[in-house]
């Protein structure tokens, strides 16, 4: 895997899983997706790394 969107990476390892690769809660997996924000992860020499992507200069909603 070279890089992947969160929502591929839970399809394929499950919440919980994820969670812990990327050292949150698994309630903090759960709102991001529900939230649908842009988050990449990447395997790095010292795990999985995970990068938000999103607007700058950010508009509120």
């Amino acid at each position: 895997m070279n890089e992947l969107a969160l929502r591929d990476y839970v399809k394929e390892y499950g919440q919980d899983k994820t969670a812990k690769a990327i050292r949150v809660t698994q309630g903090a997996i759960s709102k991001a997706l529900r939230d649908g924000r842009n988050i990449i992860l990447s395997h790095t020499e010292n795990g999985i790394k995970a990068i938000e992507i999103k607007p700058f200069p950010r508009t509120k909603k």
